[in-house]
């Protein structure tokens, strides 16, 4: 019974550094990775840009020249 309960101890202090080893990421998860990165860096703008149109497609539009010209009295 004791053989058996210290090779379980060997067992698992041998084994604990190997599974506390970190592995290295493979080059085509990081290209992955990037690429999803890029995705949500171009979809923030995509949308901070059409937030910004439709923002000045709220803004009233004023004529400009509208002190230039004679008042219409609706004859055309």
């Amino acid at each position: 019974m004791r053989k058996l309960l210290s090779s379980a101890v060997i067992l698992a202090i041998l084994s604990s550094p190997a599974s506390a080893q970190k592995k290295e990421d493979e080059p085509l998860e990081i290209l992955e990775r990037d690429k999803q990165r890029q995705a949500e860096a171009l979809d923030k703008q995509y949308k901070r840009m059409m937030d910004r149109s439709r923002k000045e497609a709220e803004k009233p539009k004023t004529d400009p020249w509208s002190n230039m010209r004679t008042p219409n009295d609706g004859k055309r």
